[in-house]
């Protein structure tokens, strides 16, 4: 998988996804990472990358002629690439996307900085807009590196187990289950026995009444939109009946 990333600040994107399963990816040529930077097309002596909105206001933009030029080099280097721009106005972030975009062979990301980027660029240059959700960013490096994350999650052999993956959270439109490691108690608080049992068909009925659970007591609006099988159902209903006082 190849993945561009335009922005002002490249050595923030590729320094943050240097490290963990990502960085480890890079390095067995999994994924890679190409960043176009808007200042190496500017033309004057102070390299000018924003200008001034029109109908005046607070802040600058993105400047036009260097973020067009970006786009373009980043385009002929990534010729099927889908180009898209980070943004609180795109669609949000969901690991349903997540696992449509890392179907694809090529990713370019856009980063905006200041106010934003001109509305015209957006029409002409940008395929898809994607938010992280409902807050606003100092630019858009940050939500670059949260996309490429759990994107690169996904590309085959970037995990060390291929299950990983498929049982994190959301992959199965759900919260994860709770996790335990050694020690057996810590401060009073014991791993459930059915976790030691050593039962694999109870620890997986166990781990998937939580997962539904949780959802419940934390996400309902997610579950809401989730067809429970029967069993499903039972699992819940059980998990309710379970957590009442």
């Amino acid at each position: 998988m190849k993945w561009g990333v335009i922005t002002l600040f490249p050595t923030m994107v590729a320094d943050a996804l240097a490290h963990g399963v990502i960085g480890r990816a890079m390095q067995r040529g999994l994924v890679n990472i190409i960043t176009f930077n808007p200042r190496a097309h500017a033309t004057d002596l102070h390299q000018t990358v924003d200008d001034r909105p029109y109908g005046g206001g607070p802040g600058m933009l993105m400047k036009v002629e260097t973020l067009r030029a970006s786009i373009a080099e980043a385009r002929q280097t990534l010729p099927e690439a889908l180009v898209i721009y980070l943004s609180p106005q795109g669609e949000p972030l969901t690991q349903s996307v997540v696992k449509e975009l890392a179907e694809r062979p090529e990713v370019i990301l856009v980063c905006g900085r200041y106010e934003g980027i001109d509305e015209r660029v957006i029409e002409l240059d940008v395929d898809y807009e994607i938010s992280l959700g409902d807050f606003v960013l100092s630019g858009g490096e940050p939500a670059a590196i949260a996309v490429l994350d759990a994107v690169g999650r996904l590309v085959p052999g970037v995990l060390g187990h291929a299950s990983s993956a498929v049982e994190d959270s959301f992959s199965d439109g759900l919260l994860d289950c709770p996790h335990y490691t050694r020690p057996e108690e810590i401060a009073g608080l014991k791993v459930p026995d059915v976790l030691l049992s050593g039962h694999h068909g109870d620890i997986a009925r166990w781990r998937r009444k939580q997962a539904l659970g949780r959802t419940w007591l934390r996400r309902s609006e997610i579950l809401e939109k989730q067809e429970l099988s029967d069993e499903d159902q039972l699992l819940l209903d059980e998990f309710i009946r379970e957590s009442k006082p």
